[in-house]
């Protein structure tokens, strides 16, 4: 985007500041120019993570589309974010005037619901580890950070297994034997990295195959 786009919309958040909270009115959206927005949805007395946000991705669409409360809580999680904050006048008149944007905002949408059809499959898997794993694939997938190191995580153990519905100790295991592997590594400031994701994703498939005469 131009720095006279940023001058009319842009705004700066610093790390830690809640952009918009789940279950109230929104008639905003939010371009992210740099820096990541965490997504986060109230479940009973715990909030649950749900997505991260970079450069070059859009939030709060949802809200204006559907005239709608806010579906989650969005906190800046690695700031300064700068952002490009659109009302729903002004997205109205961008969205007339240029059908790329249109077509931005439905590969968005698709993006999403392929996402939200990954992790009802995940979901569906009995065993609890495998859960964990394929979580794992998904974020890095999704959401890693990538770097020389390999694929960089946002999310900590604790919150995938937050996300799937597993125990805090399964998850500590799954990810102790990969750490043996070193399908994962612990970098110093304490994040994880997944190396090489092919070789995670093809640990995930030869676990899956069927054991002889099972």
């Amino acid at each position: 985007m131009s720095d006279t786009l940023f001058e009319k919309f842009g705004r700066e958040f610093e790390e830690g500041f809640v952009l918009f909270q789940e279950g109230q009115p929104g008639n905003e959206m939010f371009v992210v120019q740099s820096g990541v927005i965490r997504l986060t949805k109230r479940v009973g007395r715990e909030d649950k993570p749900l997505a991260f946000v970079g450069a070059g991705e859009f939030l709060g669409e949802m809200a204006i589309l559907n005239a709608k409360p806010r579906t989650a809580t969005a906190t800046v999680a690695e700031g300064p974010a700068r952002c490009l904050v659109i009302d729903a006048q002004t997205l109205e008149v961008m969205v007339k005037k240029n059908a790329e944007i249109a077509l931005r905002l439905i590969k968005k949408l698709a993006k999403r619901l392929d996402s939200a059809d990954a992790l009802i499959e995940i979901l569906m898997h009995r065993d609890p580890k495998a859960r964990v794993l394929l979580a794992l694939v998904r974020h890095a997938e999704d959401y890693g950070e990538a770097t020389d190191q390999g694929m960089v995580l946002r999310s900590t153990g604790q919150e995938l297994g937050e996300q799937v519905g597993v125990d805090g100790q399964v998850v500590e295991q799954v990810m102790a034997r990969l750490r043996r592997l070193r399908l994962i590594q612990e970098m110093e400031d304490g994040r994880q990295v997944v190396p090489d994701l092919s070789r995670l994703e093809e640990f995930i498939e030869f676990l899956d195959q069927p054991t002889p005469g099972g």
